[in-house]
């Protein structure tokens, strides 16, 4: 079994460091494109499919909820309604801030209406999070119609939008946050045991002395900061923190450490492929977005009527 999971992981990595290649060489570019287009296009899908895969997991064990992601709890609407806010604004540089806001008080909201008689409910937190999607996906599609010269702005966010041409100041901007949230990453990954724990239930963790309260709270605001600026990036790319970490189970039934670790490539290699297709697939390049619905769809159907 060791040397089947062995051979398996081997032949991921592989082709894994093909779809890297075919990437960045399609089409064989010039050396200025690949550095200047191509590379950062590269980090940002790598780093975003990374985060909404990891995330996923974390919210599916936690909350012991198999449909549980960041879409679903309604974080990404309420990060890209800030960063539309303040994109339409004229504040383009502001935009992570933006969407770093609005994850933030989606998250403060929806974790109030989790609450009821001062108790956490799992079930009220999943509703309370697609009320607040639904909330703020009204709110852009307001903002949309009295600012139809920002089309393209809203649009970029709403479906996803990973052809973002870095200026100098941005880039830098990027590569900071994103080697913060690498760091909220790996503290998470740290916290695998507990979230283990923590999903047979709250009495069971805190008889084994884990401050149930205070770890989830750490856990939403934490993933609430990576959040927000992945989505004030690359905007909303559904359904992959709701397919990767399945699939991740399939092979790997328990143990959220490696469920956690495989997620997060996984995640970056899959939201890959997914741009891949979304550039090449037809004439014109569709949102990727749009590519990840199409399998996410079905997933999420089958995977409602088989849990």
């Amino acid at each position: 079994m060791k040397l089947r999971n062995k051979l398996v992981l081997g032949l991921w990595l592989l082709i894994s460091l093909g779809i890297i290649t075919l990437y960045l060489c399609l089409g064989n570019p010039g050396s200025n494109i690949i550095l200047q287009v191509r590379v950062p296009r590269l980090l940002l899908t790598l780093f975003t499919g990374m985060t909404l895969a990891g995330i996923g997991s974390v919210y599916q064990l936690m909350l012991a909820n198999p449909l549980a992601e960041p879409y679903i709890l309604g974080i990404s609407s309420g990060s890209a309604f800030g960063s539309i806010l303040l994109g339409i604004s004229g504040y383009v540089l502001l935009m992570p801030l933006g969407g770093f806001i609005g994850a933030g008080l989606t998250m403060l909201l929806v974790w109030s209406l989790a609450h009821q008689n001062g108790r956490f409910d799992r079930s009220r937190l999943l509703i309370a999070g697609v009320i607040a999607g639904m909330f703020f996906a009204s709110g852009i599609s307001l903002l949309m119609y009295l600012h139809l010269k920002d089309t393209a702005i809203i649009l970029g966010t709403l479906m996803g939008n990973l052809g973002r041409i870095f200026s100098q100041g941005e880039w830098t901007a990027f590569l900071i946050l994103s080697g913060f949230s690498l760091l909220i990453m790996s503290w998470l990954y740290f916290q695998s045991t507990a979230i283990d724990i923590l999903s047979s239930g709250d009495l069971f963790a805190g008889s084994l002395g884990i401050n149930v309260p205070h770890l989830r709270r750490n856990i939403f605001i934490a993933t609430s900061i990576v959040i927000g600026i992945s989505v004030s990036y690359a905007g909303i790319i559904g359904f992959v923190g709701l397919i990767i970490p399945h699939v991740i189970r399939f092979f790997v039934p328990s143990g959220q450490k490696k469920i956690y670790l495989l997620s997060l490539w996984t995640g970056a290699v899959f939201l890959l492929a997914c741009d891949m297709a979304a550039k090449h697939l037809l004439a014109i390049e569709l949102p990727v977005g749009v590519i990840t619905a199409v399998l996410g769809c079905p997933f999420f159907m089958w995977l409602l009527i088989r849990k």
